[in-house]
């Protein structure tokens, strides 16, 4: 899976936006890519906000507390995800990204 950069009260992560999906789930690709897929369009910043609020949600934080560091215009994004400690997000993602799987598969 994608790696994860750990700091105390935050993580960062690489992770590749697929907008107009069918619906809005976090998966992971064959080549262990993290992958966000969301029902947005990627017109008028609709797409990154969706991806903040879907992040936020996921992990019980503010919308304030997701970041969008680096590709503001691209598929491919570094987000920041802060107010809680860096372990407890990653695991909250990795859960996130397993259970989707699970049901996937059953």
């Amino acid at each position: 899976m994608s790696d994860f950069k750990i700091e105390r009260d935050s993580l960062s992560l690489w992770l590749r936006v697929k907008p107009r999906a069918r619906r809005d789930r976090l998966r992971v690709s064959p080549s262990g890519e993290l992958v966000l897929e969301l029902h947005a369009p990627p017109v008028e910043g609709e797409a990154n906000e969706a991806c903040v609020k879907f992040l936020a949600k996921a992990v019980s934080v503010a919308k304030s507390d997701v970041t969008i560091l680096a590709g503001q215009k691209s598929r491919r994004k570094l987000l920041r995800i802060s107010g809680r400690p860096g372990e407890e997000i990653k695991a909250q993602l990795v859960a996130l990204v397993h259970d989707d799987a699970a049901r996937r598969v059953s």
